[in-house]
């Protein structure tokens, strides 16, 4: 079965299983997708994400991240950009996520990367996804 949207695909499996308490999903993994794991790391939404290329399709192993009182550190994630309707957005417009709360990931000429990370670095680019 074809897929239009893979990266929707992972946010939706990642949005449900956070909503359900899950500890890891699977996703099938590619590039793009680890990237925005690596960033998802990095801001502390996720614990930890393992490539497994074991499997005939290649699978992204991603460990959810919970708080003390096993409440999910994600609180909302959104697709920006779609297939159909491109975002783009250049370094000076881009706006903070919930008052600075939240994230958002970028596609640049420089690699995947929070918005945070393209305004220092003067970088426009695709808004993928807002992370809360």
């Amino acid at each position: 079965m074809s897929m239009n949207d893979p990266i929707s695909d992972m946010l939706t499996r990642i949005r449900n299983a956070a909503q359900a308490g899950h500890v890891t999903v699977e996703i099938p993994a590619s590039k793009i997708k680890e990237e925005v794991c690596k960033v998802l790391k990095k801001e502390g939404f996720i614990a930890d994400y393992q490539l497994d290329k074991d499997s005939k399709i290649p699978q992204l192993k991603i460990q959810l991240n919970y708080t003390k009182d096993r409440r999910s550190v994600i609180q909302g994630i959104r697709r920006v950009s779609r297939p159909s309707i491109r975002r783009y957005s250049g370094y000076r417009d881009l706006k903070p996520v919930r008052s600075g709360f939240g994230i958002q990931i970028m596609s640049t000429p420089k690699g995947i990367m929070t918005g945070r990370d393209a305004k220092k670095n003067k970088l426009g680019g695709e808004i993928i996804c807002e992370v809360w």
